[in-house]
């Protein structure tokens, strides 16, 4: 009987011996097979990060020949045979007094036509500069912002199905009707920094309860970048234009880096005051949010 004990033992014992074996193998075979995922993935990701780079610098390098094939023969075939020729005939047809009015005209009507203003922003910056061109295209464009304005409000009901249909940008633009006068101030003024088309805006605001004063103030305030912007793509222009006529010296290359780096510092303020807009008007719709799901819970317990 002892016998046949310890024979049981030792067959027990090594199946257990067995079983361990066997567990031992699985977790090494495991471990190798993590080892290869991990290696795998790291090989990826560099084998991903290096392509991104490269893509990175072939776009890099695609528009830095597009632009030295603009600089060097579209630009100054542009300026020769069409913007030269504009300008000359501008200042010699018309007067200070008649461009402002023009420009005025202009910025007044075209928002409500639903055309972009920027081409009369140029022509103000390129004749006035800095100081009266921002005063001409604050003032013109007050009427231009004030019209579509007013002509909305009798298209309330059109306006409503339209936002309806884009509900992405309705939650933005209905946010600026609500809370105080600073509030409504302060979102319209993002929402004129954001990707939102201005001219489709303009009509827009009226179906919201959006105050006339907030949305007035808030507009300017919020299209001050895009102006100085503009005035400046003006007096970029009416340089260039000159720099190629026969009758003026030609830029230096300081003015050249100058003009550059502006140019540069427009589109980056841009972009980021873009990003930026986008951003705060994300953070105030999901604080709204938060604030109305108490009562969206109230209510729905009320009707249960």
């Amino acid at each position: 009987m002892g016998t046949i004990a310890e024979d049981k033992d030792s067959a027990l014992r090594g199946d257990y011996v067995k079983l361990e074996e066997g567990r031992a193998a699985d977790a090494s075979d495991a471990e190798s097979v993590g080892d290869d995922e991990v290696s795998t993935d790291l090989c990826r990701g560099w084998c991903g990060s290096v392509w991104w780079w490269f893509k990175l610098g072939l776009l890099v390098l695609l528009v830095g020949l597009l632009v030295a094939v603009t600089l060097k023969w579209v630009g100054p075939f542009l300026m020769d045979k069409e913007l030269l020729p504009i300008i000359i005939w501008e200042r010699k047809t018309f007067s200070k007094t008649v461009v402002a009015l023009i420009v005025f005209g202009c910025l007044a009507l075209l928002p409500c036509l639903l055309l972009p203003s920027a081409p009369s922003m140029w022509v103000g910056g390129m004749t006035f500069g800095y100081g009266y061109g921002f005063l001409l295209i604050i003032f013109g464009l007050s009427f231009g912002l004030s019209l579509p304005y007013f002509i909305g409000s009798l298209l309330t009901g059109k306006i409503h199905k339209y936002l309806e249909r884009y509900r992405k940008h309705a939650a933005a633009i209905k946010l600026a009707g609500e809370g105080d006068w600073f509030h409504q101030c302060r979102v319209v003024a993002l929402i004129r920094l954001s990707p939102i088309p201005n001219a489709a805006y303009n009509y827009l605001a009226s179906a919201t309860t959006v105050q006339y004063g907030p949305y007035l103030l808030g507009s300017l305030v919020g299209m001050v970048p895009e102006i100085f912007i503009s005035i400046y793509t003006g007096i970029l222009i009416r340089t260039l234009a000159e720099a190629s006529s026969q009758d003026h010296p030609p830029m230096t290359l300081g003015r050249i880096v100058v003009n550059i780096l502006g140019l540069c510092i427009s589109v980056a303020t841009t972009v980021i005051c873009t990003i930026y807009a986008k951003r705060r008007l994300k953070v105030l719709q999901e604080q709204e949010q938060n604030l109305l799901q108490p009562f969206e819970a109230d209510s729905g317990n009320v009707a249960h």
